[in-house]
């Protein structure tokens, strides 16, 4: 059997590569997570997508409740251990269900070799599962495109990292611009603001896309409180934002 995991881009169906449709339509199964009532969205935009492109009348969608992370754990590594190994079980019971299917694929967010755990998570099944890798657009590109900017200076560095990490460990050392994913808690507020310019943007690429950009000390409580509306109003969010020192 092979796995394919396909980048979806960032919810907007016309993210999809030649190569993704014509993967989406080689598969015999595709699973489509589900996290909830509060994340249906998410799992419904996985289904429009297959039935806007899924030509191929033989390839069958399959539902799967995905566990939800332990929190009691004070080791943050072990959680998510814990948690991919439980996600990994699910995959595989699916799976089983289906004999027959020869090619199963997962559609991901974005790519799968960004800020996703579903390449750890498909190393955790059987040793000789073969898996092939779709690319898709990221919400860096999907978040450079809305503000019509770049990710970096002229020759100059940046750094990836994740609100939990900006938040704990400060700015970065070494660079001058910062793309931080994985942010629950508006981290760019615990910075001091001043020669700080931020370019934000939620659900970026999707027709529910809002951006705020400017210098931080400026739109900083702006795009909290439209960061909670937004939350509020669809019951989850995806959002990123780029910083770069003046």
């Amino acid at each position: 059997m092979k796995l394919t995991l396909i980048g979806i881009g960032t919810g907007n169906p016309e993210h999809l590569t030649l190569q993704a449709v014509r993967a989406m339509n080689a598969q015999d199964l595709i699973l489509i997570p589900h996290k909830g009532a509060t994340k249906d969205d998410l799992a419904q935009l996985r289904r429009d997508i297959c039935g806007q492109v899924i030509t191929n009348r033989s390839t069958q969608l399959v539902e799967i409740t995905l566990p939800v992370r332990n929190e009691s754990t004070a080791d943050y590594r072990k959680r998510v251990d814990d948690w991919h190994d439980a996600i990994a079980q699910v995959w595989q019971a699916a799976i089983a269900q289906h004999p027959g299917a020869e090619n199963v694929a997962l559609l991901v967010w974005g790519d799968p070799s960004l800020y996703d755990s579903t390449l750890r998570i498909a190393a955790r099944l059987h040793p000789a599962l073969k898996i092939e890798v779709i690319p898709g657009i990221t919400s860096l590109q999907g978040l450079t495109a809305a503000h019509a900017t770049v990710l970096n200076e002229i020759g100059a560095p940046f750094i990836v990292t994740t609100g939990r990490r900006l938040r704990d460990e400060g700015w970065p050392l070494g660079v001058d611009t910062v793309a931080v994913m994985l942010d629950g808690t508006c981290a760019f507020q615990t910075l001091p603001p001043d020669g700080i310019d931020i370019w934000w943007g939620a659900y970026v690429g999707m027709k529910e896309q809002i951006i705020e950009s400017g210098p931080l000390a400026d739109v900083c409580e702006k795009i909290i409180a439209r960061r909670a509306d937004a939350r509020a109003a669809h019951g989850w969010i995806m959002d990123i934002y780029l910083l770069r020192k003046s």
